[in-house]
């Protein structure tokens, strides 16, 4: 009998991530699996163990990739403001096709599964959080630097970050004509840097 071709765990994973991040976990099916993955059922349940373990796993990735993007921005920047008003512009010259101008999976995840699966919603809200926290670094970074206001809320002023982001990638996500998303981009990125001092 013929053995199945071993499989490559990241691939696998990059390409669960996308095929969920595009259908979401309800409405991907094992057949949709199958397709993505090019695997059979009984392969995908023996290495991944259930379809909301593979959705775990693939968020997790997401999260892991996203993280990792923001804290290159950062890194690359002048300061921690700078940074921040960067990213914002970022998605706005994103390629045409380019996954990320789709709405955030974390959202996405958060909205789909509330009511009807609670480790996944709670997954997902805790890695929002999680990078809200991050994001509220960088203010309280600014804030050390001198960059803005002592007395500023770092972890508000996070929570404002995270729903640019989301309105952003929202407008993306529905195909919003490139000048505007631009317009919106620079606009809420001028916003964060007309908080320095």
């Amino acid at each position: 009998m013929a053995r199945a071709a071993p499989y490559d765990r990241e691939a696998t994973l990059d390409a669960a991530m996308s095929l969920f991040w595009d259908k979401g976990y309800h409405a991907t099916s094992l057949k949709d699996l199958e397709g993505a993955l090019s695997m059979k059922p009984g392969s995908i349940y023996a290495a991944f163990k259930s379809k909301e373990n593979l959705y775990l796993l693939a968020m997790e990735r997401y999260f892991a990739a996203s993280r990792s993007g923001f804290r290159s921005q950062i890194a690359q920047s002048p300061s921690p403001l700078a940074g921040l008003a960067a990213h914002l512009r970022a998605y706005a010259s994103l390629p045409a096709g380019d996954e990320k101008r789709r709405a955030c999976m974390l959202v996405k995840t958060f909205v789909d599964t509330r009511s009807t699966d609670a480790a996944i919603a709670g997954q997902s809200q805790s890695y929002l959080n999680e990078m809200r926290g991050e994001i509220a670094q960088v203010f309280e970074a600014a804030i050390e630097q001198g960059e803005i206001a002592s007395d500023s809320d770092a972890q508000e002023l996070a929570r404002r970050f995270q729903a640019y982001v989301t309105a952003i990638r929202i407008e993306l996500h529905q195909g919003t004509p490139a000048d505007e998303v631009t317009n919106l981009a620079d606009k809420l990125a001028s916003e964060i840097e007309s908080l320095q001092q």
